[in-house]
């Protein structure tokens, strides 16, 4: 009779060690929210302003799960005219974390200044022709900024007055990608040069200018 209640108990044993061998063993899949912007991610405010809600949602496909977008305005300083980088961010439940950011420029720039157009950079003939189009009051996009036709990269930059633009730190398909020393040369003109150093691992450290054809 010991004998048999033994085996039970050793059973029982190794099937309880088999069951939490089991938990332990499952390998979570790693997935991430993706944020989605039901508004717009790319805003111009005037200096003093308020800052808009950002409106997104987040939603992790593997886990079929819906998230909070958190959004932090209290890093932007209405007061300092600029373009600010916001991260927006979404946890899901194991701690993964999506994000992307939201662009909001702030700006007293006239609306009468528009620096669309097509350009040619003339510091070195590399046939570059980089579309400049403003998003915002203030607020461009250029989808080549180093003006180079073997590495194009999109990234934003606003005008905070008649020649100074600001060009800060932001993500880009070559990485972190900023520019120093980024103004506007003859705004609102025939010659309407656009000037930057470009602040990348891929590009040198050249000042770069630009000609709206």
């Amino acid at each position: 009779m010991k004998n048999i209640v033994f085996v039970i108990f050793a059973l029982l044993m190794v099937l309880s060690c088999r069951k939490d061998y089991d938990k332990v063993s499952q390998v979570q899949e790693v997935s991430y929210p993706t944020i989605n912007f039901t508004g717009n991610r790319f805003v111009s405010i005037q200096v003093g302003g308020t800052v808009p809600t950002i409106e997104a949602t987040a939603y992790d496909s593997l886990l079929n799960e819906s998230y909070t977008v958190n959004f932090d305005p209290s890093v932007i300083n209405t007061s300092e005219p600029g373009l600010y980088v916001v991260p927006m961010t979404a946890t899901n439940r194991y701690g993964f974390v999506g994000s992307d950011v939201v662009y909001i420029a702030v700006t007293n720039i006239h609306d009468s200044f528009d620096l669309s157009g097509i350009y040619s950079r003339v510091d070195v003939p590399t046939g570059a022709t980089p579309e400049v189009t403003e998003i915002a009051n203030g607020l461009y996009q250029t989808d080549d900024v180093g003006g180079a036709p073997s590495l194009p990269v999109t990234a934003y930059f606003v005008q905070i007055n008649d020649s100074v633009l600001d060009f800060p730190t932001q993500p880009t398909s070559a990485g972190p990608l900023s520019a120093r020393n980024a103004k506007v040369l003859h705004a609102n003109t025939d010659s309407t040069a656009l000037t930057w150093v470009v602040v990348n691992i891929n590009f040198g450290t050249a000042q770069r200018y630009f000609l709206r054809q």
